[in-house]
């Protein structure tokens, strides 16, 4: 597939590093001559300096060829004009990064698509919705619904108190035999693995499960953890990303917002009812004592700064806070803040390549989850009439290494998978897998 990505920054970068890995040709426009030349020689990508809303920029970049149009700068009306020229100059599809949610209404996306802006992604609307569920789920440090909940994918850090840890994929399995639950992946220092029957669960693994939602309570068993009820929490960063977080809450629960800078509390007080708002630096502990961080059961930082997130969730964790999430902006530090016990960490690089990456792959992908930590993903793909894996069986199909199946919907009915299960057409079927095969598993259910 050839694709044009327009960025100015780490989001465009980051994207084009990692969709080099899925074999694509990409192309990135980006106006600094200097950052162009890094990332020349970070990685094999042809790269264009100029402005991705000048015609002639994006001609020399041969956007009548190009598949998919990726607009990711900073500026939210640089990204749509982009898509718009882009698309009068034949672009096949284009997708614009947006910062005001109010564009994502039905009557908004019509407008814009009738511009040329065929999807909009707005990263922070993303983040503030996961950290909104995840505070609806005490156990998983992550998930991700496919096909409208008919199966989840969970993320599970493996406690001490886990019954599965010092016993094996085949034992939890015997074990627990009415666990409607398939173990696609292991996150352990750093390195991805596809679980085998044999491999022996360590303490501090972070499993990656596919489940039906009506299996919660057995997962909570097999993870060792307990229920944290939230009643109140603590945000930490008035940003669009804390800003959405709060008024999706404060209905709900208690909220108190911390911002270090008094204008932006003047702003986001105009647009939140019940939600207790200090202008206060929040690196400062004994301010959030004094506010009553030891009986606060959530503690959410999403400043600007991931050092500030993170140092700010360690406290908040060693003074007694049952869960803490982190927005960490460098990927460099997902794994890090992963093993030192912050329990979910929230990524914008991720949340918009998981928006983008079904439109990248072949075949009909339905939804995607980059996960975090790995650069591995969940993709839910719908079987073609014609699609060679519906020709043998699993055990038959050649699933390359790397990939394996978590679960397969038929209609309204969720299947676990043996080797000898026979996937059939209509059926969608939700693969976890690795870069440099997913493009390969996508042909066979194509």
């Amino acid at each position: 597939m050839n694709i044009i990505i327009a960025g100015d920054g780490e989001v465009g970068f980051y994207l084009a590093k990692s969709l080099t890995d899925l074999n694509h040709n990409i192309t990135v426009v980006d106006p600094d001559q200097e950052r162009l030349k890094r990332l020349e020689k970070e990685s094999d990508l042809l790269t264009i300096a100029g402005s991705s809303t000048s015609p002639r920029v994006l001609t020399e970049a041969n956007v009548d060829d190009c598949d998919l149009f990726l607009a990711v700068l900073h500026e939210e009306s640089l990204n749509l004009m982009s898509c718009v020229l882009a698309k009068r100059l034949k672009a096949k599809r284009t997708v614009a990064r947006i910062t005001n949610a109010e564009l994502l209404s039905p009557k908004h996306r019509d407008m814009f698509r009738e511009l040329g802006v065929d999807e909009m992604v707005c990263p922070e609307r993303i983040a503030a919705k996961e950290i909104t569920n995840l505070l609806n789920n005490s156990v998983a440090t992550e998930f991700f619904d496919f096909s409208g909940g008919l199966l989840t994918m969970y993320l599970i850090r493996l406690e001490k108190d886990s019954p599965v840890v010092g016993h094996s994929v085949q034992e939890m399995v015997q074990t627990y035999n009415t666990l409607q639950v398939r173990v696609v992946a292991i996150l352990r220092n750093g390195e991805t693995i596809i679980p085998h029957a044999d491999l022996v669960f360590q303490q501090g693994d972070l499993a990656y499960l596919i489940s039906r939602p009506n299996q919660l309570e057995s997962i909570k068993q097999v993870s060792g953890k307990h229920d944290v009820a939230v009643k109140k929490a603590m945000i930490v960063g008035a940003g669009r990303v804390g800003r959405y977080a709060a008024s999706t809450l404060e209905d709900r629960i208690d909220i108190t917002l911390f911002e270090e800078s008094k204008a932006r509390c003047e702003e986001v007080a105009g647009l939140l009812n019940k939600t207790l708002i200090i202008n206060g630096d929040a690196t400062d502990i004994e301010l959030l004592k004094e506010e009553g961080l030891q009986n606060t059961d959530a503690f959410i930082a999403v400043t600007d700064s991931s050092e500030t997130n993170i140092l700010t969730c360690l406290h908040a964790k060693k003074l007694g806070v049952g869960r803490t999430i982190a927005l960490v902006e460098n990927t460099g530090f997902i794994s890090l803040s992963q093993d030192i016990g912050i329990d979910t960490i929230i990524n914008k690089k991720l949340i918009t390549a998981s928006y983008i990456a079904r439109f990248m792959v072949r075949g009909d992908a339905v939804s995607s989850k980059w996960l975090s930590g790995t650069n591995a993903e969940l993709i839910e793909l719908n079987v073609g009439k014609r699609a060679p894996a519906t020709r043998h069986s699993i055990r038959e199909l050649g699933l390359p290494k790397g990939a394996t199946i978590g679960g397969i919907i038929r209609g309204n009915e969720t299947i676990f998978p043996t080797r000898d299960t026979q996937i059939m057409a209509k059926d969608k079927v939700v693969v976890f897998a690795l870069p440099k095969v997913v493009e390969q598993v996508a042909k066979l259910f194509d």
